[in-house]
């Protein structure tokens, strides 16, 4: 049964770091694409970065280019984020989702994502 859980959240200053954490059970991260979505109050939920647990490719949203970094460890099957730089914008919950790395699909399509964890919260306030 496949499972992910993510933790780190939190609350943090404007400019300060967290590190997100999505620990998956049921199967190996090489055969898996996995993704990070965040959903603020009153928007729709969006793509912020991913990762191809075989090859490595790694792909992030515009708004988080530069700040954020997504990384892998296949040993212990968790996929992080890093988010540095944070901004009051970033305020959102956090989900990881996850999804054959094969047939290929765009990685924000999110229909095409068939696991998904429960989330974390991340609030950036002053």
């Amino acid at each position: 049964q496949v499972q992910l859980v993510e933790s780190g959240g939190g609350l943090v200053q404007p400019g300060g770091s967290l590190r997100l954490s999505c620990t998956i059970s049921g199967f190996a991260l090489d055969a898996y694409v996995i993704a990070w979505f965040r959903q603020a109050p009153g928007l729709e939920r969006e793509g912020v970065s991913s990762i191809d647990g075989g090859d490595g490719t790694l792909y992030y949203a515009e708004s988080v280019k530069g700040r954020f970094t997504i990384s892998r460890d296949n040993v212990k099957n968790t996929v992080y984020l890093q988010m540095n730089s944070l901004k009051l914008e970033d305020t959102a919950v956090y989900y990881c989702a996850t999804r054959p790395r094969r047939p290929r699909y765009i990685w924000t399509y999110q229909q095409s994502y068939n696991s998904w964890g429960e989330g974390t919260q991340v609030t950036v306030s002053s």
